[in-house]
């Protein structure tokens, strides 16, 4: 059992898809588990983990900006919806569970339209009972299909906390191998315009103790298209953070296929004086902030993490090595959150290029309040952003 890892690499590639026709069995389904671009492979025929990768991290800046150059303009929730629909195309073993995600479309409309596409079948309504359509995703999973678990609301999965952490995450650990839970878990969350407390749950700090999950947040439509289609394909189950404020963003997408790979972060605003990490809805305060700051006559650099588990150390760390400087900004509760845990991993790792104290910006540890001035107070705002900036500067 030992030999089994709790986290695996995709399956080898053979045939990639032709067209947006469907393969018919589900033997040659996983043979269109990595986009046309291509993916490095290990003595052996495994994957690397990151197979699903479009570009290489030395060229994904200027072929992401060339490709952007061309293309459709979609809200982000559009650009999931789109992700999700090609991988339906192409492997009739994808298939989505969750409460009203048929006919009705999903309370943000991610799954609109699916339905009359694809069946009942397959873009299926659940009753009201987080734990069972979970459990029945994670079986699903087992027996061979790649299921993609909808919650309505994010707070509402912590009824499905056992399905989550005790089998999607540790199943293929505890069977010693013999059971791949190819699982995406997504939905809405995050803190949004007087939801009230419980509606405005921030779990990332919940699941990231989870062995054998991997977890990431979209902050764009571009990277929300990417990395939907990259979790339906891994073999590891996926939890893919979508903010509830974040669904309207809109931008120009390229009209070819791509992915994006789950453990890499992205670069931002390149700078040379401190570095800013930060993802999801915090990527808009941040750049916000690096305007006022730039007049101020400081150069901040901004990476979206994006991978909240396992962290790009590598970006992460080139970034530190050049500006010794680190802020991190999240709207993830402030104890046991993603910062804590991602401050750690970098004195752990770069202890000796820091010049400065590394300052972490997180929302308060407290219930999120209706009143929306209240609200406002328990998050992270632009000023905050750049009164931590000048003092870790000084």
């Amino acid at each position: 059992m030992a030999a089994a890892s709790s986290l695996h690499v995709a399956a080898p590639a053979a045939t990639p898809r032709v067209g947006s026709a469907g393969p018919k069995s589900a033997s040659a389904a996983r043979s269109v588990r990595v986009a046309r671009s291509g993916a490095a492979v290990r003595p052996g025929g495994r994957l690397v983990a990151c197979a699903a990768v479009a570009v290489t991290k030395a060229d994904a800046p200027a072929s992401e900006a060339a490709s952007k150059s061309e293309g459709h303009e979609v809200l982000l929730f559009e650009a999931l919806r789109e992700g999700l629909m090609e991988e339906m195309q192409a492997d009739p073993t994808v298939c989505v569970f969750g409460e009203d995600v048929g006919h009705y479309g999903g309370s943000y409309k991610v799954t609109k339209g699916l339905a009359d596409m694809f069946g009942d079948l397959r873009v299926l309504d659940t009753p009201i009972a987080e734990n069972s359509f979970t459990g029945m995703g994670v079986g699903a999973g087992m027996k061979g299909l790649r299921p993609v678990v909808e919650g309505m609301n994010m707070g509402f999965l912590l009824l499905a906390y056992n399905q989550i952490s005790n089998n999607c995450g540790m199943l293929h650990y505890t069977s010693g191998g013999q059971f791949k839970i190819p699982l995406v878990i997504r939905g809405p969350g995050g803190v949004g315009r007087q939801l009230g407390a419980e509606h405005s749950q921030r779990l990332e700090s919940y699941f990231q103790s989870i062995p054998g999950l991997q977890m990431v947040a979209c902050s764009t439509p571009y990277n929300a298209k990417g990395l939907m289609k990259a979790a339906i394909r891994s073999e590891n189950p996926v939890v893919l953070f979508e903010h509830v404020l974040l669904y309207n963003l809109k931008e120009k997408i390229p009209d070819e296929e791509y992915t994006l790979c789950l453990e890499e972060a992205e670069m931002v605003r390149p700078g040379e004086h401190v570095t800013i990490l930060t993802y999801s809805r915090m990527r808009y305060h941040v750049m916000q902030a690096a305007k006022t700051l730039v007049n101020k006559g400081y150069d901040p650099e901004v990476i979206d993490i994006r991978s909240l588990k396992p962290f790009d150390l590598h970006t992460i760390g080139n970034s530190i090595k050049k500006t010794h400087r680190v802020l991190i900004v999240e709207e993830c509760m402030r104890t046991g959150g993603i910062g804590a845990s991602l401050r750690s991993a970098i004195i752990d790792n770069f202890w000796d290029y820091l010049d400065a104290p590394i300052m972490c910006l997180s929302s308060q540890d407290v219930p999120t309040p209706y009143a929306a001035t209240l609200e406002d107070a328990t998050v992270v705002q632009p000023a905050q952003i750049v009164a931590a900036v000048e003092q870790i500067c000084q």
